[in-house]
């Protein structure tokens, strides 16, 4: 018979707890480690019921539980940057879980360090990408704080194999389990998306149920009339959304990205489904819905057509945005790359001012105009095929001709032939 362990003589963890089943068996299993147990949850948008959460976990042991609310800092510190950027992963993907993760650990590791924490634990995977992320920034922004990861630990993935097990340790331990049933996908979910995978998803040939779309209408139930409205940018900054119909102007950063979310759902704008390549070189089918991040991407990378110089938006979409993407997904925000490239993305947006006017029908968006008072480097005149301006159609001779001179000779080598 085992010797029991005195609850905390192994130090405090900070835990990332949810309020689901896995992380309320995480905290009961850590205080039979010896841990004194820390509850941390981040409010970053999702819907969830903090304070029925907060109960649980100080049911279930947790000696404290904070709660803190981080959407404000997630749009301007990670969400506009991302969309200045116009970053992706792998051409698609909008990031939606990656960018979250850093104001989350730092976070955590802010309360961690406060309240004398040895330790800091979560609940991800042992396949995922979010056991890297939260890891990565635990580590660059504390190296002494050490990690527990459960589902990477054999003595407790080998007892509890799936589900069922857990909720039998539940009921064993007295953890209250909501009686909604458990849904044959998991999810995650902040203002910027949310996420569906496993369980049925996994084959990546089964149609996602129409039950499963959470955010966002059905396209093709979506109204039959278009909405318009008008995103005005400053830097490349979002700063104002008004509706052509009904008149709302906002202006506030969170406030804007919340509008755009509404505006985006019931025009069932910001689905896909995808099959994307895991940072730890495993293939995950995922389903996501981007609503308000969607429009703000298409309508950034439209503005920057008028004012943005083509040389700065070649080499920002060659050097920058696939790389700022590929940080992101990878967890390195807290790296020493992650630190110079964004500092380098504002340099790209200075002259990102200007306003997009956007329809949005049943699932699509498209823009009907944009325009800019201060920046604009388009020339009505030059473009125009009907008023030569101050363009000389001559000069293009002597430009074709240079052009021309390499292709030329290697136009040759077949003539030889």
């Amino acid at each position: 018979m085992s010797a029991t362990i005195a609850p905390g003589s192994k130090g405090k963890v900070l835990l990332a707890y949810s309020g689901g089943l896995d992380t309320s068996c995480i905290l009961v299993w850590l205080i039979e480690q010896g841990f004194e147990v820390l509850a941390y949850m981040a409010n970053v948008g999702q819907e969830e019921d903090f304070e029925a959460a907060r109960e649980k976990a100080l049911k279930v042991g947790a000696s404290k539980v904070f709660i803190e609310d981080l959407r404000r800092e997630l749009v301007e510190e990670l969400v506009i940057p991302t969309i200045q950027a116009n970053a992706v992963y792998e051409t698609v993907y909008l990031l939606g879980t990656s960018v979250a993760r850093p104001v989350i650990a730092r976070s955590q590791v802010a309360i961690a360090k406060r309240e004398g924490c040895t330790h800091v634990s979560h609940g991800c995977t042992g396949k995922g990408n979010d056991q890297v992320r939260f890891e990565l920034a635990y580590y660059a922004l504390d190296p002494k704080l050490q990690v527990i990861a459960p589902w990477r630990i054999p003595e407790f993935y080998q007892r509890f194999p799936g589900r069922n097990a857990l909720l039998a340790y539940a009921a064993e331990k007295g953890v209250p389990v909501s009686q909604t049933p458990s849904k044959p996908w998991s999810t995650d979910e902040n203002l910027f998306h949310i996420s569906y995978e496993a369980g049925i998803l996994e084959d990546p040939n089964v149609t996602p149920p129409t039950d499963m779309w959470k955010l966002t209408v059905d396209p093709e139930d979506a109204p039959n009339t278009p909405e318009r409205i008008t995103i005005t940018f400053k830097a490349g900054k979002p700063v104002r959304v008004t509706n052509e119909g009904d008149g709302t102007d906002v202006t506030d950063p969170l406030d804007l990205f919340l509008y755009l979310n509404t505006v985006a759902r019931r025009n069932g704008v910001g689905r896909i489904d995808i099959v994307e390549n895991r940072f730890i070189g495993i293939k995950s089918r995922g389903c996501y819905e981007t609503p308000g991040g969607t429009i703000l991407r298409a309508a950034h990378i439209d503005l920057e057509g008028l004012v943005l110089d083509r040389e700065v938006r070649a080499y920002r979409d060659e050097h920058i945005t696939p790389v700022f993407g590929k940080i992101m997904y990878n967890g390195l925000y807290f790296s020493p790359e992650g630190d110079l490239i964004t500092k380098m993305v504002p340099l790209t947006q200075t002259n990102v001012n200007g306003s997009v006017r956007v329809k949005l029908y049943k699932g699509g968006l498209s823009m009907e105009g944009r325009w800019s008072e201060t920046e604009t480097l388009y020339d009505m005149e030059q473009s125009s095929m009907d008023v030569q301006g101050d363009f000389e159609p001559t000069d293009s001779e002597g430009f074709i001709k240079i052009q021309s001179i390499r292709l030329k000779k290697w136009g040759a080598k077949f003539q030889q032939n």
